[in-house]
């Protein structure tokens, strides 16, 4: 088995946070602990290599869900949101780079922890996977075991986040280094879970959430907040915003969830 030995400092630019547990997740409302299995999204056009992960991962008390080409991935994304993707290179049709690069671009997909899988072994290979936003990469042939341990590896790391100094949007200013958020050059107090809902929004404007996909996004696809739990943050967060006249930008989208909307014209 080929042994990686790159410099990942010099790959990586990204700022790690909210480090979680794989299998424990604390339930919130009942003050428990309670355990939901990690979801692993498989796309591997060879029949037999995805029938064998799937044998082998939910032996080990994985979800796993086969994919067999980039649509049908896309498509299976649309709706479920994984914990890890394992994506073979090699793929009919659109490579799977080409499809990680499009992860990449994606708001909402685009933290998802991508490890790759192929039988191409050469170092620049490696790097090219990586540079394109891999976070892993392993060769065939391997063993199932070590193909778990990175997997449990990775979720360790928890969530990245690229680096950015301020998002700004009219007189709204987040400062991510210090958490810290302004309004018309005022500080405005906010608890971590309002602050954590701001920076969602304003990063994923103009476009449709649900309940579902906000808790994701803030506190990770593995715990229990019911949807009344977005509702009262929701409303915490606009009310102060109100003041400056912003709660506006917050949108409730009957039958859906929320929507953050900002001027097509403006930048982040």
């Amino acid at each position: 088995m080929t042994t990686l030995s790159i410099d990942f400092s010099s790959i990586f630019k990204h700022k790690m946070i909210q480090r979680r547990s794989i299998y424990k997740i604390y339930n919130m409302n009942k003050g428990e602990v309670v355990v939901k299995k990690v979801t692993l999204l498989v796309v591997e056009d060879e029949e037999a290599i995805r029938d064998m992960l799937k044998f082998s991962l939910e032996r080990n008390d994985f979800v796993v869900i086969n994919s067999e080409n980039v649509p049908q991935a896309k498509s299976i994304l649309m709706n479920i949101i994984p914990n890890v993707i394992i994506l073979d290179w090699m793929l009919p049709g659109k490579s799977g780079v080409e499809f990680l690069k499009w992860i990449r671009m994606e708001n909402f997909l685009k933290d998802i922890p991508i490890i790759m899988l192929t039988a191409k072994a050469e170092e620049k290979s490696k790097i090219h996977g990586l540079m394109c936003g891999a976070d892993d990469y392993i060769t065939k042939p391997f063993s199932i075991n070590e193909l778990i341990a990175r997997i449990k590896t990775i979720l360790r790391r928890g969530i990245l986040i690229s680096t950015q100094d301020e998002i700004i949007f009219k007189d709204i200013v987040i400062n991510i280094e210090k958490r810290e958020v302004f309004v018309k050059n005022k500080l405005v107090k906010l608890l971590p879970i309002e602050y954590k809902l701001l920076h969602f929004f304003m990063m994923h404007s103009n476009k449709n959430y649900t309940r579902d996909q906000i808790i994701s996004y803030i506190h990770g696809r593995n715990i229990y907040i019911s949807d009344r739990t977005v509702d009262v943050h929701v409303k915490r967060l606009r009310e102060k915003l109100r003041p400056f006249h912003y709660d506006s930008l917050i949108k409730t989208i009957r039958g859906v969830g929320y929507c953050f909307v900002r001027e097509k014209n403006e930048k982040r």
